[in-house]
C-alpha cells in the first residue's frame, strides 16, 4: 500500500517541478480559418456580402467579447474580425431594409455566416421570421 502512496507522489512531484506537457488550446478561436471559410462570402475593404443570423433571448443580459452586457434592444453585432466599434450598415438584400448597428461581440460560431445581429437590429430589417438572411454590411466607421 505504501509503494502505492509513493508512487502516486512522486508522479505529483515530477510533474508539479518539471510540468505537464500538453499542446495549448489556441485562446483565439479565429486562428483556425478552416471552420469560418465559405466560398459564398464576399469581402472588399468595406462591403461584405453573406448570410446574417441574430441571437436569441437566451443571451440577453451575459457580457460580449468587449465586456459590454448583451442588451437584445441595442442596435448591434458580431463579427469575427471587425474591431470592436466597427458601425456598419447591414441591409437585408431580400426585401431592402436596413440598419446601422455597431460591433461588440465575436461571432458568429457557424461556418457559413458572416455576422450575427442583436435581436432588435434583426427585427429592424425583418430578419426575425427567417432566422438566416442574404445580406451586405457596408463599412462605415472604423
Amino acid at each position: 500500500m505504501y509503494k502505492f502512496y509513493f508512487f502516486i507522489a512522486s508522479v505529483i512531484l515530477s510533474v508539479s517541478l518539471f510540468g505537464f506537457h500538453q499542446p495549448r488550446l489556441q485562446s483565439n478561436i479565429y486562428d483556425d480559418d478552416s471552420l469560418f471559410q465559405d466560398t459564398n462570402v464576399i469581402v472588399t475593404d468595406t462591403l461584405i456580402q453573406g448570410k446574417a443570423s441574430f441571437y436569441g433571448s437566451e443571451f440577453n443580459g451575459r457580457k460580449t467579447a468587449n465586456g459590454e452586457i448583451y442588451d437584445e434592444t441595442a442596435l448591434t453585432a458580431a463579427h469575427r474580425t471587425l474591431p470592436f466599434g466597427t458601425v456598419l450598415r447591414v441591409t437585408n438584400l431580400r426585401n431592402g431594409l436596413s440598419v446601422i448597428v455597431r460591433v461588440n461581440d465575436r461571432g458568429p460560431f457557424h461556418p457559413n455566416r458572416v455576422i450575427d445581429l442583436s435581436k432588435n437590429a434583426a427585427e429592424e430589417i425583418d430578419l426575425i421570421q427567417y432566422g438566416v438572411t442574404d445580406i451586405e454590411a457596408e463599412i462605415l466607421e472604423q
